[in-house]
């Protein structure tokens, strides 16, 4: 990517957002949305972003492997170190390190910047080991698609490779069918409570897009929704909700898969949805981590993966 095409405002929201929402391509070629913590590790003259994922986010893992094609999008100015109004989405082929141990060492301030000052002490030290184990996710970018608000409206900037032209194909209905599989009532409230909810599709050249997304109900075919830069036609379509706190704390989120249709009306039937919720405190937070992502390490262990 020629540097000439990153401009220093896009850069300014890369290196200060707190939370970016990765999204990655499933076997079936729907996507999945997950909140990451941005560290603001990007190298303008290479054009490469990078990111890193906990052991615990083993499945998400798996499909960068399986598909290198992913999205990152900047999407809320929230405890970021700049109030730019812009919305950027980052398009680019991911690659992966092995599992690096300690990886918060390798970072220093930075990680106590955007992470929250670590605990000392041995006991605390222990805890958070497997925690501290890191995949580091490596983005070359292809495009950045800048819009001038949060909102998405009107038309992008590209920055890099031109968007593919026309809509993505319409795809294969499901063999269960496209309908609702999750309460449609229940999932549009739980959607409605949150301050940012995305959605995300596959484009025609293969990368995930990303746009903000705002639920206006629901009827028999799933929750009503009302969303710029859709493309016609049936496909999947991941969405998820979010809301957070000062590094990252206070967590809530909603994750959901599930069937996009932009006809006279769009629908989003959910298929899945998997909900996550930590306090606010700093401490339980990491309190949890530690028994969560030992049983992380379990299930991924049962499934084939190795860590260190």
């Amino acid at each position: 990517m020629d540097i000439s095409q990153w401009p220093g405002t896009v850069d300014e929201i890369v290196g200060g957002d707190q939370i970016v929402m990765l999204a990655t391509v499933t076997p079936a070629g729907g996507t999945v949305l997950a909140p990451l913590t941005n560290f603001a590790i990007r190298d303008r003259e290479a054009g490469t972003i990078t990111l890193n994922s906990s052991i615990g986010g083993w499945k998400k893992l798996e499909r960068i492997r399986r598909d290198p094609h992913v999205a990152v999008a900047f999407h809320t100015r929230k405890h970021a170190r700049n109030g730019s109004p812009q919305y950027v989405l980052a398009q680019g082929k991911a690659t992966l390190s092995p599992p690096m141990a300690g990886y918060p060492d390798t970072l220093g301030a930075d990680w106590d910047l955007f992470d929250g000052p670590r605990p000392k002490g041995y006991l605390w030290n222990r805890w958070l080991r497997v925690y501290y184990i890191r995949i580091v996710i490596d983005i070359q970018v292809e495009r950045f698609v800048v819009w001038p608000d949060l909102t998405c409206q009107g038309t992008p900037e590209v920055y890099g490779a031109p968007l593919p032209d026309g809509d993505p194909a319409p795809q294969k209905a499901p063999a269960n069918g496209t309908g609702p599989r999750v309460d449609a009532a229940k999932s549009a409230a739980r959607a409605a409570a949150f301050p940012d909810t995305l959605l995300g599709w596959t484009t025609a050249d293969g990368y995930p897009m990303v746009v903000p997304a705002h639920v206006d109900g629901h009827d028999q075919d799933g929750l009503l929704i009302d969303a710029p830069f859709l493309p016609q036609g049936g496909r999947r379509a991941g969405m998820t909700s979010h809301a957070f706190e000062k590094y990252a704390g206070g967590q809530r989120q909603r994750i959901r898969t599930g069937w996009l249709d932009a006809a006279d009306r769009v629908h989003y039937a959910p298929h899945t949805e998997f909900a996550f919720r930590m306090p606010n405190s700093k401490t339980i937070y990491r309190l949890g981590m530690g028994v969560a992502m030992r049983v992380a390490m379990r299930r991924a262990r049962r499934a084939g993966l190795q860590f260190a």
